[in-house]
């Protein structure tokens, strides 16, 4: 018997659906301090300007601001951008890294939480939308909530 994934989301980026088309998602742990890990927990923790950077066969992410921990004193506390190390097999790596050198995707994180005490970043594969494709999907979700609204009448 499977048991119940205790998740607790810390924060989503619902910019990132806006301003991107998401083609695929994959979760990832990080390489953290244990003041980044406290930092996170109290959801002192920033993905808005973060992306995602394949180097060296190694998967970073960049961008992600966690604010220093207080409580950890000026010399155990870490570097609130410094880039993370991300946790992927070998194989989604490399699959991941042809893909946006290839096409020209972007990888952007969607959400940070924790699932069962680890914390995980939820990683989407996306291209960028132009200004025409934005406004083509605010016109849609309007049209969709316009029709939910007659409905319910």
């Amino acid at each position: 018997m499977a048991r119940a994934e205790n998740i607790k989301v810390v924060q989503r980026n619902r910019r990132a659906f806006f301003d991107y088309e998401i083609l695929e998602r994959v979760e990832a742990g990080l390489v953290l301090k244990g003041s980044e890990v406290k930092s996170i927990r109290d959801g002192r923790v920033s993905i808005r300007e973060a992306y995602g950077k394949i180097r060296d066969g190694e998967a970073w992410v960049v961008g992600m601001e966690i604010s220093a921990y207080p409580q950890a004193g000026p010399y155990n506390n870490h570097e609130p951008r410094r880039p993370r190390k991300l946790l992927l097999h070998r194989r989604e790596i490399r699959r991941l890294g042809g893909k946006v050198q290839e096409r020209g995707l972007t990888l952007i994180p969607l959400s940070l939480y924790f699932k069962g005490g680890r914390a995980k970043l939820e990683m989407g594969l996306g291209r960028g939308r132009s200004k025409y494709d934005k406004r083509r999907a605010i016109q849609d979700r309007e049209a969709r909530r316009e029709i939910r609204r007659r409905m319910m009448r």
